[in-house]
């Protein structure tokens, strides 16, 4: 198989896929080292393909339809961390990223794609292992969560839970 057939498979696998894929997984199907999928991926993405690297693996950019977006501006120590991400899911919402904004760089952000505490119970896995930092440890716990729910209804009820617990920065 040459490499433009293994990338036209991979973005196969990808657009089918109901969850995201690790480049490990795509490693061992096509019998190749990780940081071949990394640069096939790469490769796939500058011919302006959309695939989303999240923690748990890749996955094709796809609009959800009849899905709604609010970004809300929340502040807390790591200790609180998974608390908040728990009360996004469990009021119907899916934590698409956190952004941050530095002093340096910018905007910073990181897709977390958190849909469930399973989700979340490796993402703070990862975490507490040492493997990552998190990204509002830059900004003394200020950051943005972009999430996702079902309706209007479902990102209210996330609002007044963030905001009862003290989360949210209200102006």
């Amino acid at each position: 198989m040459t490499a433009q057939e293994r990338r036209k498979k991979i973005l196969e696998i990808l657009k089918e896929a109901k969850e995201p894929i690790s480049g490990s997984e795509l490693a061992k199907k096509f019998n190749v080292t990780r940081q071949i999928i990394v640069q096939d991926i790469a490769i796939l993405r500058a011919k302006g393909i959309k695939i989303l690297s999240t923690p748990q693996g890749y996955m094709v950019d796809r609009i959800q339809e009849n899905r709604v977006k609010r970004v809300f501006a929340v502040k807390h120590g790591y200790d609180r961390t998974e608390e908040e991400l728990n009360l996004i899911v469990d009021n119907g919402g899916k934590v698409l990223d956190v952004i941050v904004e530095h002093p340096y760089y910018g905007e910073i952000k990181g897709l977390l794609m958190l849909s469930s505490r399973y989700d979340i119970s490796k993402f703070m896995e990862c975490i507490k292992e040492g493997k990552a930092t998190l990204l509002s440890s830059l900004t003394d716990g200020v950051h943005l969560h972009t999430v996702e729910a079902e309706n209007e209804e479902a990102l209210k009820r996330i609002q007044e839970a963030l905001k009862e617990k003290g989360f949210l920065i209200e102006e």
